[in-house]
Protein backbone atom coordinates (compact mmCIF):
# COMPACT_ATOMS: atom_id res chain seq x y z
CA UNK A 1 0.00 0.00 0.00
CA UNK A 2 1.23 3.67 -0.37
CA UNK A 3 1.75 5.59 2.72
CA UNK A 4 -0.23 8.28 3.00
CA UNK A 5 -0.62 11.70 5.04
CA UNK A 6 -3.83 12.89 6.43
CA UNK A 7 -5.69 15.46 4.92
CA UNK A 8 -4.03 19.21 6.12
CA UNK A 9 -4.67 22.76 5.60
CA UNK A 10 -2.39 24.99 3.63
CA UNK A 11 -1.18 28.51 3.23
CA UNK A 12 0.76 29.77 0.49
CA UNK A 13 2.00 33.67 0.07
CA UNK A 14 4.24 35.24 -2.23
CA UNK A 15 6.55 37.17 -0.66
CA UNK A 16 9.55 39.82 -1.14
CA UNK A 17 13.35 39.47 -0.24
CA UNK A 18 12.61 41.64 3.17
CA UNK A 19 9.37 39.70 3.83
CA UNK A 20 11.79 36.43 4.19
CA UNK A 21 14.02 38.24 6.50
CA UNK A 22 11.70 38.92 8.55
CA UNK A 23 10.00 35.66 8.44
CA UNK A 24 12.79 33.52 8.62
CA UNK A 25 14.25 35.72 12.13
CA UNK A 26 10.85 35.09 13.55
CA UNK A 27 10.94 31.20 12.94
CA UNK A 28 14.11 30.77 14.55
CA UNK A 29 12.72 31.83 17.37
CA UNK A 30 9.96 30.14 17.57
CA UNK A 31 10.58 26.48 15.72
CA UNK A 32 13.00 24.51 14.58
CA UNK A 33 14.79 23.81 11.79
CA UNK A 34 13.77 20.54 9.79
CA UNK A 35 16.44 17.87 11.02
CA UNK A 36 17.11 16.99 7.18
CA UNK A 37 18.67 20.31 6.35
CA UNK A 38 21.99 21.08 5.65
CA UNK A 39 22.89 24.83 7.04
CA UNK A 40 19.20 25.51 7.47
CA UNK A 41 17.99 24.22 3.62
CA UNK A 42 17.91 21.55 0.94
CA UNK A 43 17.75 21.50 -2.42
CA UNK A 44 14.43 20.47 -3.76
CA UNK A 45 14.08 18.32 -7.57
CA UNK A 46 10.48 17.46 -8.97
CA UNK A 47 9.73 15.64 -12.25
CA UNK A 48 5.90 16.67 -12.83
CA UNK A 49 3.24 14.48 -14.26
CA UNK A 50 0.87 15.28 -16.94
CA UNK A 51 -1.88 13.73 -19.20
CA UNK A 52 -1.56 15.14 -23.13
CA UNK A 53 -4.35 17.45 -22.89
CA UNK A 54 -2.26 19.18 -19.55
CA UNK A 55 -5.30 17.93 -17.21
CA UNK A 56 -3.41 18.82 -13.87
CA UNK A 57 -2.47 22.45 -15.51
CA UNK A 58 -5.87 23.12 -16.93
CA UNK A 59 -7.09 22.38 -13.46
CA UNK A 60 -4.64 23.85 -10.98
CA UNK A 61 -5.39 27.11 -13.67
CA UNK A 62 -8.93 27.16 -13.56
CA UNK A 63 -9.00 26.53 -9.71
CA UNK A 64 -10.73 23.40 -9.94
CA UNK A 65 -11.98 22.32 -6.24
CA UNK A 66 -11.01 18.47 -6.47
CA UNK A 67 -7.57 17.77 -8.45
CA UNK A 68 -4.55 15.68 -8.17
CA UNK A 69 -0.84 15.71 -9.20
CA UNK A 70 2.20 13.12 -9.79
CA UNK A 71 5.51 13.98 -9.21
CA UNK A 72 8.81 12.13 -8.62
CA UNK A 73 11.11 13.67 -6.09
CA UNK A 74 14.23 13.66 -4.26
CA UNK A 75 16.73 16.20 -2.17
CA UNK A 76 20.29 17.40 -2.90
CA UNK A 77 20.75 15.52 -5.49
CA UNK A 78 20.73 12.04 -3.78
CA UNK A 79 19.70 9.39 -6.00
CA UNK A 80 19.96 6.87 -2.58
CA UNK A 81 16.00 8.48 -1.90
CA UNK A 82 13.36 9.31 -4.39
CA UNK A 83 9.81 8.97 -3.58
CA UNK A 84 6.77 9.32 -6.58
CA UNK A 85 4.01 11.32 -4.35
CA UNK A 86 0.25 11.80 -5.62
CA UNK A 87 -1.04 15.23 -4.09
CA UNK A 88 -4.57 15.69 -4.15
CA UNK A 89 -6.33 18.29 -3.00
CA UNK A 90 -10.23 19.11 -1.75
CA UNK A 91 -12.50 21.55 -0.75
CA UNK A 92 -8.49 23.15 0.19
CA UNK A 93 -7.34 20.60 2.18
CA UNK A 94 -4.72 18.47 0.89
CA UNK A 95 -3.00 15.24 1.55
CA UNK A 96 -0.18 13.68 0.34
CA UNK A 97 0.81 9.63 -1.12
CA UNK A 98 4.23 8.81 -1.68
CA UNK A 99 6.20 5.35 -2.58
CA UNK A 100 9.79 4.56 -2.61
CA UNK A 101 11.34 4.34 -6.39
CA UNK A 102 14.97 3.58 -6.93
CA UNK A 103 16.94 5.47 -9.69
CA UNK A 104 17.02 2.57 -12.02
CA UNK A 105 13.40 2.60 -11.67
CA UNK A 106 13.06 6.23 -12.45
CA UNK A 107 14.91 6.17 -15.68
CA UNK A 108 12.66 2.99 -17.11
CA UNK A 109 9.78 5.53 -16.43
CA UNK A 110 11.09 8.48 -17.90
CA UNK A 111 12.17 6.11 -21.00
CA UNK A 112 8.41 4.57 -20.88
CA UNK A 113 9.71 0.87 -19.95
CA UNK A 114 6.35 1.10 -17.33
CA UNK A 115 5.79 -3.06 -17.49
CA UNK A 116 7.40 -3.57 -14.73
CA UNK A 117 4.83 -1.08 -12.55
CA UNK A 118 1.82 -3.44 -13.16
CA UNK A 119 3.70 -5.90 -11.18
CA UNK A 120 4.82 -3.60 -8.06
CA UNK A 121 2.81 -4.51 -4.77
CA UNK A 122 2.70 -0.49 -4.77
CA UNK A 123 -0.56 0.71 -4.72
CA UNK A 124 0.96 4.34 -5.98
CA UNK A 125 3.45 3.01 -8.63
CA UNK A 126 0.14 0.81 -10.38
CA UNK A 127 -2.23 3.80 -10.14
CA UNK A 128 0.96 6.05 -12.06
CA UNK A 129 1.04 2.85 -14.52
CA UNK A 130 -3.03 2.87 -15.18
CA UNK A 131 -2.89 6.44 -15.71
CA UNK A 132 0.28 6.48 -17.87
CA UNK A 133 -1.15 3.39 -19.92
CA UNK A 134 -5.07 4.43 -20.45
CA UNK A 135 -4.68 7.95 -19.70
CA UNK A 136 -1.56 9.33 -21.77
CA UNK A 137 -0.07 11.19 -18.48
CA UNK A 138 3.93 11.49 -19.26
CA UNK A 139 6.50 12.90 -17.34
CA UNK A 140 6.28 16.58 -18.32
CA UNK A 141 9.06 19.04 -16.53
CA UNK A 142 11.62 19.32 -14.18
CA UNK A 143 10.98 21.79 -10.71
CA UNK A 144 14.06 22.58 -9.23
CA UNK A 145 14.15 25.23 -5.92
CA UNK A 146 16.22 25.50 -2.34
CA UNK A 147 13.55 25.56 0.53
CA UNK A 148 14.24 26.56 3.94
CA UNK A 149 11.82 24.43 6.04
CA UNK A 150 10.61 25.07 9.33
CA UNK A 151 8.67 22.69 12.13
CA UNK A 152 6.39 23.33 15.12
CA UNK A 153 5.18 20.47 17.16
CA UNK A 154 1.75 21.62 18.19
CA UNK A 155 -0.33 21.61 14.89
CA UNK A 156 2.11 19.61 13.71
CA UNK A 157 2.80 22.59 11.63
CA UNK A 158 5.66 23.38 8.53
CA UNK A 159 6.43 26.54 7.38
CA UNK A 160 8.89 26.67 4.09
CA UNK A 161 10.08 29.25 2.08
CA UNK A 162 11.14 28.41 -1.32
CA UNK A 163 12.75 30.25 -3.87
CA UNK A 164 15.68 30.11 -6.71
CA UNK A 165 12.75 28.52 -8.70
CA UNK A 166 14.38 26.96 -12.16
CA UNK A 167 13.78 24.36 -14.62
CA UNK A 168 15.15 22.17 -17.23
CA UNK A 169 14.69 21.96 -21.16
CA UNK A 170 14.44 17.78 -20.80
CA UNK A 171 13.01 15.84 -18.25
CA UNK A 172 15.45 12.89 -19.46
CA UNK A 173 17.80 15.10 -17.13
CA UNK A 174 16.20 14.43 -13.87
CA UNK A 175 19.04 12.49 -12.60
CA UNK A 176 21.97 14.24 -13.85
CA UNK A 177 23.16 16.87 -11.13
CA UNK A 178 24.88 18.89 -13.82
CA UNK A 179 22.18 19.50 -15.96
CA UNK A 180 21.53 22.83 -17.03
CA UNK A 181 18.89 24.73 -15.75
CA UNK A 182 17.37 28.55 -16.23
CA UNK A 183 15.23 30.94 -13.77
CA UNK A 184 11.83 30.90 -13.71
CA UNK A 185 9.57 33.77 -12.06
CA UNK A 186 12.79 35.11 -11.55
CA UNK A 187 12.93 36.59 -7.54
CA UNK A 188 9.97 35.42 -6.21
CA UNK A 189 9.87 33.86 -3.32
CA UNK A 190 6.94 31.57 -1.97
CA UNK A 191 5.92 30.81 1.54
CA UNK A 192 4.07 28.22 3.07
CA UNK A 193 2.48 27.03 5.95
CA UNK A 194 0.99 23.80 6.67
CA UNK A 195 -1.10 22.88 9.68
CA UNK A 196 -3.50 19.50 10.80
CA UNK A 197 -6.20 20.44 13.20
CA UNK A 198 -5.24 24.01 14.17
CA UNK A 199 -2.91 26.56 13.78
CA UNK A 200 -1.34 27.93 17.05
CA UNK A 201 -1.22 31.75 16.87
CA UNK A 202 2.37 31.97 17.77
CA UNK A 203 2.87 30.73 14.27
CA UNK A 204 -0.10 32.72 12.78
CA UNK A 205 1.50 35.63 14.43
CA UNK A 206 4.97 35.12 13.33
CA UNK A 207 3.77 34.72 9.30
CA UNK A 208 1.58 37.48 9.42
CA UNK A 209 2.90 40.30 6.82
CA UNK A 210 1.27 43.62 6.10
CA UNK A 211 -0.67 43.95 2.73
CA UNK A 212 0.20 40.51 1.91
CA UNK A 213 -2.96 37.82 0.96
CA UNK A 214 -3.08 33.87 0.43
CA UNK A 215 -3.05 33.36 -3.44
CA UNK A 216 -2.31 30.34 -5.90
CA UNK A 217 0.81 29.64 -7.05
CA UNK A 218 1.99 27.19 -9.43
CA UNK A 219 5.78 25.68 -9.27
CA UNK A 220 4.78 23.22 -11.81
CA UNK A 221 2.77 25.93 -14.03
CA UNK A 222 5.45 28.34 -13.50
CA UNK A 223 8.13 25.89 -15.34
CA UNK A 224 5.34 24.98 -17.62
CA UNK A 225 5.54 28.66 -19.51
CA UNK A 226 9.07 27.40 -20.89
CA UNK A 227 7.81 24.04 -22.48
Amino acid sequence: MADKKQYRHEWKHAISYSDMLQIRSRMKAIAKSDPHTVDGKYLIRSLYFDTMKDKALKEKLDGVDKREKFRIRYYNFNPEVIHLEKKSKLNKLGTKYHAALTADQVEKIIKGDTDWMMDSDNALIQELYLKMKYQGMRPKTIVDYTREPFIYAPGNVRVTLDYDLRTCLTVKDFLDPKSITFPVAEGTIILEVKWDDFLPSIIRDGVQLTNRRAQSFSKYAQCRIYD
